[in-house]
């Protein structure tokens, strides 16, 4: 099995509805998305997926969260925009975009700083 990785990042504000505290209010993160895929087998040259290709895909997924408020974009209209909702919509929205790839997304990690984040992998 290989697998690889590729990070990226956007700016972005949110707040949690519900929560009891500071992140309650409007506030913003500069977050970073690390995207780790899988695949059994090399292509012809070598490769599971150009790196190049997959970061292209990932900021594909990931531009309609730059620079926004995050609580006006489906489905964060309706689940709180929390490290691990982001993480887990990027994971489902990548592996679209790879469906006819060979490999497939393994984890998304999301920070919302140099300290925190949160990861979504499926077993």
């Amino acid at each position: 099995m290989f697998e690889l990785t590729v990070d990226t990042t956007f700016a972005a504000a949110h707040q949690l509805r519900g929560y009891k505290g500071k992140c309650e209010r409007l506030h913003g993160h500069n977050w970073k998305v690390q995207a780790h895929v899988a695949a059994e087998k090399l292509n012809g040259i070598d490769i599971a997926i150009d790196f190049h290709d997959l970061k292209r895909l990932l900021n594909e997924v990931i531009a309609p969260l730059d620079h926004s408020f995050l609580n006006d974009i489906f489905p964060f209209t309706e689940k709180n925009p929390s490290s691990e909702n982001i993480a887990r919509w990027i994971y489902d929205s990548l592996n679209k975009k790879l469906a006819d790839e060979d490999v497939e997304v393994s984890a998304v990690t999301v920070w919302e700083s140099d300290t925190a984040s949160a990861t979504y992998y499926e077993n």
